[in-house]
């Protein structure tokens, strides 16, 4: 007989496999809250019978964020602008060790590689199929027979989907120290702050991509911005019209990021991607939605 404890434990790894397949932290919350009814609803002869309640429960999680990445498709082509993962926030920073609310899903995220946001972009561009074949099994070392049961094909198709989609990942380069991006990230935060075009172009790539989302509900660029010199002047001129803004640096999906906040109240959410001493990609959320859990 599996305790109420030992089922509510496994909320943390749900969440996590919930939000790397979703991109999204509101809709892994719901995912996981809905494969939990799902368990309740059982009945209590039929929840004996499961030798793995984790295993169950992972695997009703998986199919039903399958489902909704496959809805979220059509929702994303309706979306005004471009579409970005959810930013996740380090609370520690701001010297708190959470929320206060142990429930809080923001706190229950693992801050690795797989969740940066350079990482989640590449997982758009993935089909549904191939992104839950992946995260399971490359992020979380799921076996293809339990995989297959997610996606209810052979463990051998499933293997052929992990392979198609590790092709949609870039070759590895060697990536910046974590001392190297966070550098760079202040001295991008203090020439932001201080108007300096000049020191901007230069820690910008020549062919760096600024791309912002909000979805509509606040003023941004909807399509993406390229080159260094260009996303300069857009940054300068952003400062310029809202001045009141405090920059301030914070790390963004478990990378070092820059927050533009205004009376306290988080307002845009800037993380970055650094080779070779130099930012190549921005991604800039400003939705309300998608900053809730960056409110203090």
């Amino acid at each position: 007989m599996t305790s109420t404890d030992e089922i509510a434990g496994e909320r943390r790894q749900l969440i996590n496999v919930a939000y790397r397949l979703l991109g999204s932290l509101t809709e892994a919350e719901d995912a996981v809250q809905d494969a939990y009814a799902r368990w309740y609803g059982l009945p209590r002869s039929r929840r004996d019978e499961i030798l793995s309640p984790g295993a169950w429960l992972t695997t009703v999680t998986s199919r039903i964020c399958l489902d909704l990445l496959g809805s979220a498709r059509a929702r994303r082509e309706r979306y005004v602008g471009a579409w970005l993962p959810e930013p996740l926030p380090d609370r520690t920073e701001t010297g708190q060790s959470g929320s206060g609310d142990p429930a809080d899903p923001a706190d229950q995220i693992v801050q690795d590689e797989s969740v940066a946001m350079a990482f989640l972009v590449v997982l758009e561009s993935m089909t549904p199929a191939e992104r839950v074949a992946f995260v399971l099994h490359d992020v979380f070392r799921y076996p293809f027979a339990e995989i297959a049961d997610v996606l209810d094909r052979t463990p051998a198709a499933c293997k052929q989907l992990a392979a198609s989609a590790r092709r949609r990942v870039s070759v590895p380069r060697a990536p910046d120290t974590a001392v190297g991006q966070t550098d760079v990230v202040r001295h991008v935060k203090k020439a932001w702050e201080t108007r300096d075009i000049a020191a901007l172009v230069g820690l910008l790539d020549p062919a760096a991509v600024m791309t912002a989302d909000g979805g509509g509900m606040v003023d941004t660029v909807q399509r993406p911005i390229e080159g260094g010199a260009r996303i300069a002047r857009y940054m300068i001129a952003i400062a310029d019209l809202v001045p009141e803004f405090e920059l301030v640096q914070r790390s963004v999906n478990g990378v070092p990021g820059v927050v533009a906040q205004r009376a306290g109240a988080v307002m845009t959410v800037a993380s970055f991607d650094v080779a070779d001493g130099r930012v190549t990609r921005i991604w800039v959320v400003r939705n309300p939605e998608k900053l809730r859990p960056w409110a203090s």
